[in-house]
């Protein structure tokens, strides 16, 4: 074991006596890939409940401790003083035991341990893809073969109609190894955010196309020449992300594996070689050489690039950028504190279209969590299987990890409106800023447990009105792409294709920002993709379609 990875002081474990195993609804059965040594037939029932069911409180039937790996942010370092652990323990009759790594090099250290086989029983904070490393050595748990034990994972798939893409979680074997969160809608995180009274002021239309931006931003350029009116402030990752949609293809933050999925033509292609992708950075050129897009937040890659942004907004030099919900806040702040007597009107606007329509990024699951190993050898293992899919799935439970105790930190309407007691704050989200007791930092509510699985009106209750408003704009506007097929590479392909992958992403990430920048002529566009030939495309191309075809043909 690592020396900075620090178990939070541990409790005895408990001897209790044997229960009936647990028997739950078959709603996935048929598409869970479930193997015959499903959760059904499981003997290691101690403290299980009997008849556990969907909306049902979990509580073991005995004490009971379970080990899980927590990350520690920065400013947000875990508490044994938490109220949310003695919440959970006095609701479910658990006692969770973390292992606490740092956010710094967390993805790190939970490989390290999973790989050596000391990870604690509950590995949380895991996005889609990311158990794939972990499948062939079997060190961690294939947890379709346990959905059965999970009625609320199962009804909230079911009732949010998410059965399809839970299917494209499966591995080469046909199961899936995390059971991911479940959002009953999903919205891009990040999008654009416009100064909105600035825009009026040129008597420019809230954007709904990429060629409306531009003559917004010609109008913005025009009333104020200082300015290079859109900015990104991440190295171009996030405006790349959400721009490529609307030109059929994926950049940035948002380019996976690099490849795109050809509906015609039946097959994957290279992202960064299509017509879309050559058009798209077309654009973006001519915003840079006609002043319009501020070449530095394209480049800058120090820590403060996102506070330099603030900066530029508030010294009015940039007037639409790219950003989350919690940029606006930013922005809001960088401009007070600049003139405290400023109007300003900012709006995050849904990602605008392009050549290939009103399209966003696909619905997206956020992180859920995978088991060990190690795991299934504990005589209460059905008991944590029934307890994770209380604390993930369970509307109680996901409204308790947000706000904590109702009548104390809460209350809700009869119309379920959420209000927070004014002796508490949730400083994340500017909410009660001046109360003396955060919900995070000072008892452990609405940390990253919070984030996994989300109603739309748990997701309304915290965010602010701009951000609903943000979200039904989204909603009712455009239309999220349709998933690419899945295409799970064995344990042989993960290593060649990995091989391949980082010189080819290497070679578009940089090529991209200089034909964008114009330090590259978009004439040599023809010798950028024989270079990605010369780096054996099509030796990647065809391990990614090979995949595909077997997936296919097997499931």
């Amino acid at each position: 074991m690592m020396g900075d990875l620090t178990p939070r002081a541990r409790r005895p474990w408990r001897a209790v006596p044997a229960a009936i195993a647990a028997s739950s609804l078959l709603l996935l059965a048929a598409c869970s890939g479930e193997s015959e040594e499903g959760g059904a037939g499981l003997d290691n029932t101690e403290a299980s409940m009997t008849d556990f069911a969907a909306d049902q409180q979990f509580k073991a039937t005995e004490p009971v401790d379970f080990s899980i790996l927590w990350t520690d942010w920065p400013e947000l370092p875990i508490k044994d003083s938490w109220q949310l652990f003695d919440e959970i323990e006095k609701r479910t009759n658990v006692t969770l035991q973390p292992t606490n790594i740092p956010f710094s090099d967390a993805t790190e250290k939970r490989s390290l341990l999973i790989s050596a086989g000391d990870a604690p029983q509950i590995i949380p904070l895991v996005y889609t893809g990311e158990d794939a490393p972990f499948v062939s050595s079997g060190a961690v748990l294939p947890m379709s073969d346990y959905v059965d034990l999970m009625p609320n994972f199962q009804k909230y798939v079911e009732e949010w109609d998410l059965g399809d893409m839970i299917d494209n979680l499966r591995q080469d074997d046909g199961k899936y190894y995390m059971v991911p969160g479940l959002q009953e809608v999903s919205v891009p995180v990040f999008s654009m955010i416009i100064r909105k009274d600035v825009f009026d002021e040129v008597g420019a239309e809230v954007p709904e196309t990429w060629d409306e931006l531009r003559v917004a931003l010609e109008k913005i350029k025009a009333k104020h020449p200082d300015s290079k009116p859109l900015a990104d402030g991440f190295e171009g990752q996030s405006m790349l992300n959400y721009a490529a949609h609307a030109y059929g293809t994926v950049a940035g933050w948002g380019s996976g594996n690099g490849t795109f999925w050809d509906e015609g033509a039946g097959e994957f292609t290279y992202a960064a070689t299509s017509d879309g992708y050559k058009e798209m950075v077309e654009y973006f050129h001519g915003l840079v050489e006609d002043g319009l897009l501020d070449p530095e937040t394209l480049t800058t890659t120090s820590d403060g690039s996102v506070n330099e942004l603030s900066e530029k907004v508030a010294n009015s030099a940039v007037y639409a950028a790219s950003g989350a919900s919690g940029t606006v806040a930013e922005f809001q702040l960088a401009l007070q504190e600049a003139d405290p007597d400023a109007e300003f009107e900012l709006v995050q606007i849904a990602p605008p279209g392009g050549p290939a329509g009103q399209v966003v990024e696909p619905r997206n699951f956020w992180h859920g969590f995978m088991l060990s190993a190690e795991a299934k050898d504990d005589p209460h293992f059905v008991a944590l299987v029934q307890f994770l899919d209380w604390l993930y799935y369970s509307p109680d439970a996901r409204e308790m990890l947000r706000w904590g105790v109702e009548g104390e930190t809460y209350t809700k309407d009869a119309d379920g409106t959420i209000t927070i007691d004014p002796d508490y704050s949730l400083d994340a989200y500017n909410i009660n800023p001046d109360a003396k007791t955060d919900l995070a930092k000072d008892l452990g509510f609405s940390t990253f447990l919070a984030e996994s699985t989300e109603s739309r009106a748990l997701k309304e209750s915290y965010n602010s009105d701009q951000f609903v408003e943000y979200m039904d704009r989204v909603l009712e506007s455009r239309t999220p792409r349709d998933p690419f097929p899945p295409a799970p590479l064995d344990d042989a392909e993960l290593e060649q294709a990995s091989l391949l992958a980082t010189p080819l992403k290497d070679t578009v990430d940089t090529n991209t920002l200089k034909f964008i920048l114009g330090d590259r002529p978009l004439a040599e566009w023809d010798d950028y993709v024989t270079e990605l030939e010369g780096q054996n495309l099509q030796g990647y191309l065809d391990l990614i379609n090979g995949a595909q075809q077997r997936f296919a043909e097997k499931n």
